[in-house]
């Protein structure tokens, strides 16, 4: 176990954006031997192939099964590669009472005052003048370069009756120095000169994809070694068990059926982009591998999809110990108690009773304890990719995640025994019984 947890968190540190996610995630498949297809490109694929595409921060990574894809389709994990954070805005610079500070706006439903004293480092892509097209470069401020200061309580004595109520337009810019400083394009400039790109001018920044995060690296913590403390858990973790069980899966030998890891981008914000679930990606790609592999079959892709199945892994909420009375009697699950089947009966998850049946199946093939979850019925719920591709695609889809507190904090909490069995049920499902 121990060794699996450090291997999470070694992928959440080097993955303090999605395109930072796609970079690791794409490197841990060409390690084990997958090889990268370009969309602009013709495929040349057959059985047993092993291949990844990406599409912005999201990426698809498959092995082509042996057996006829009408008859064995697909298996397909989900997860999504963002996280609620504080994203600059195209022209951030900003000069105020002898600070430099760069204006942000918040990504997702991030709780904002989590973001107040911690040191931030600044991260994402950068596009840069090449010619007759921009070129895209990740780059990775990996050092406190920012800070969004709380205000004194002796200046802000209603805070004990009021409480912390911020303005994300008023109160979250960073500040990055005194008004002095350097500005923000030759700032990223100096930085991917450092990084190894040659002669790099302010002019040159043609745009930029920009997040903070917190510098902090994850850790096991608790007295007992019990939690994993990190920034981006939600979703990361999900990302890397579903990735952790592709690999597996791909070393215990040949799959009748096609599987599938997707990593989409933008979910927390609605998944409505060229590159979230709401886009054609995942179909895009369904689409090649069916005509590419079923000799021109016409009813190929229907027959498939008919086929298969897609477990949606997202983070779920683990019942907070002095918040308990926000959890449905019954549906509390534990950090520590294993894998939790979400289920909403407005469809904001995509469990139904032959879904939740599959991945309970798995959980007891693998000797693995399972939970549930479902919302209070006077509380709203949260959603995932999961409706949105089982609507899409129309796939056979259950929505699962390992429970967790402090969703949506710049600094989550989750359990350090729940990583391996998420793992092992998801590598079972990619595995013919």
């Amino acid at each position: 176990m121990a060794e699996i947890v450090r291997d999470l968190l070694s992928f959440l540190d080097a993955s303090p954006t999605p395109y930072h996610a796609v970079a690791e995630t794409l490197r841990r498949l060409e390690n084990a031997g997958y090889r990268r297809v370009r969309e602009q490109d013709a495929w040349d694929v057959e059985a047993g192939d092993r291949c990844y595409v990406t599409r912005g921060g999201s990426i698809i990574a498959f092995e082509i099964g042996h057996a006829e894809l009408c008859d064995a389709g697909f298996r397909i994990i989900g997860s999504h590669t963002d996280s609620p954070n504080l994203r600059l805005k195209p022209r951030p610079d900003v000069r105020s009472h002898g600070y430099r500070q760069l204006a942000v706006e918040p990504y997702g439903g991030v709780l904002l005052h989590t973001w107040l004293d911690r040191d931030l480092g600044l991260a994402g892509r950068v596009s840069l003048a090449a010619g007759d097209e921009p070129r895209s470069v990740l780059v990775d401020m990996r050092r406190p370069i920012a800070r969004v200061p709380s205000l004194a309580i002796h200046l802000s004595r209603e805070l004990h009756s009021d409480g912390l109520k911020l303005n994300a337009q008023t109160h979250l810019p960073p500040v990055l120095g005194l008004e002095t400083c350097t500005e923000l394009g030759a700032l990223l400039a100096e930085e991917l000169e450092a990084q190894g790109e040659e002669a790099v001018d302010a002019e040159d920044v043609l745009g930029f994809d920009l997040m903070f995060y917190d510098l902090q690296p994850a850790a096991i913590a608790g007295v007992g070694g019990d939690f994993i403390h990190s920034a981006r858990l939600d979703n990361l973790e999900s990302c890397h068990a579903g990735l952790s069980a592709l690999l597996s899966a791909a070393e215990s030998g040949e799959s009748p059926f096609t599987r599938v890891l997707v990593l989409y981008d933008h979910e927390e914000v609605g998944s409505r982009s060229a590159h979230g679930a709401a886009g054609p990606f995942l179909l895009d790609v369904l689409d090649r591998i069916t005509i590419l592999t079923s000799e021109g079959d016409p009813e190929a892709r229907s027959r498939a999809l008919a086929k298969s199945w897609m477990i949606s892994a997202d983070m779920a909420h683990a019942v907070h110990p002095n918040y308990a009375d926000r959890h449905e009697s019954g549906h509390r699950p534990m950090i520590g108690g294993g894998p939790v089947i979400k289920i909403n009966a407005s469809q904001s998850y995509a469990t139904e009773a032959d879904t939740a049946a599959l991945f309970a199946s798995l959980c007891r093939r693998c000797d693995v304890p399972y939970q549930h979850f479902v919302a209070r019925s006077d509380l709203g719920c949260g959603s995932t990719i999961g409706p949105i591709t089982a609507a899409r695609i129309g796939i056979r889809t259950v929505d699962v995640g390992s429970p967790m507190l402090s969703m949506h904090s710049c600094r989550e909490m989750a359990g350090a025994a729940d990583v391996e069995p998420m793992i092992r049920v998801l590598n079972a499902y990619f595995l013919p019984e």
